[in-house]
């Protein structure tokens, strides 16, 4: 988030339809499960996008509760508002444009912190955690999740196209391979680890309603738009995955981490 944001609005269309594939909505669910969110609390979303985890955070904390998203993106704060309209009467549901490295709060306001698939975007990850730190009250939470780029395992036809594909995908990020490190960083900015888990998107088919299929077309656009790969090519790797899934030979693996933290009370 500190660099900008990459989320135009044809881009946020895009990955609000991501983030409604059936693989996303179960990796949703197992954050909510760590989450273990109760009523009456206090939640910052930093990178809330378009706004599908926070409404359902919001539904667990309740009218006692209150749920702040944050973003860079004008059209993806766009997308949550038009989404939480309903949720967000009496304050306990707002959205506001803010970077993760300068959160707009008080010290120790927030229950719980949540950082889903934000920091690898973010140049200064230490200044990130310390913010979130600063704003949760003693005993407070954070969970992190990020993708480690290099864990993923995507069949292709060609398979030299395919890495230069992915090659120009990671220049999208801070750092492509952040959850290595995170355990580390959590603990140097103050925090006590409880618990650190992989969260695996598996599509063994070609599907258009899975996330490497629907994520897939944002990843041709990306190359392309950011001048990294002709569009030609770009729709040749795209073609090659429909033909892989036709032949029975699709097969796509990726690892997200979750980390779950406490600040000390």
């Amino acid at each position: 988030m500190a660099a900008g944001s990459v989320f135009d609005q044809d881009a946020s269309r895009k990955l609000e339809a991501t983030y409604q594939t059936p693989d996303v909505i179960a990796q949703r669910a197992a954050t909510l499960q760590a989450l273990a969110l109760r009523a009456g609390e206090r939640v910052v979303d930093v990178g809330s996008g378009p706004g599908l985890l926070a409404a359902e955070m919001a539904t667990q904390v309740g009218p006692a509760g209150r749920v702040v998203g944050l973003d860079l993106s004008d059209p993806m704060l766009a997308l949550s508002r038009q989404r939480c309209a309903g949720l967000d009467s009496g304050g306990c549901l707002r959205f506001l444009k803010a970077d993760a490295v300068r959160l707009p709060f008080g010290d120790g306001v927030f229950d719980v912190a949540v950082a889903a698939q934000v920091y690898e975007y973010v140049a200064d990850v230490p200044a990130a955690l310390a913010e979130a730190y600063r704003v949760l009250r003693p005993g407070g939470r954070v969970l992190i999740l990020d993708t480690d780029w290099d864990s993923l395992v995507w069949a292709a036809g060609d398979q030299a196209r395919m890495q230069r594909l992915l090659a120009a995908w990671a220049a999208r990020f801070a750092d492509p391979q952040l959850p290595r490190s995170l355990s580390w960083r959590l603990q140097g900015a103050g925090f006590q680890l409880d618990r650190r888990e992989v969260l695996v998107l598996f599509n063994p088919e070609y599907d258009p309603d899975t996330y490497s299929v629907a994520n897939g077309q944002i990843m041709a656009d990306f190359a392309v738009t950011q001048g990294r790969m002709p569009r030609a090519e770009a729709e040749a790797w795209l073609r090659d995955l429909q033909r892989l899934g036709s032949q029975g030979r699709y097969f796509f693996s990726l690892n997200r981490y979750l980390f779950l933290a406490t600040k000390p009370s």
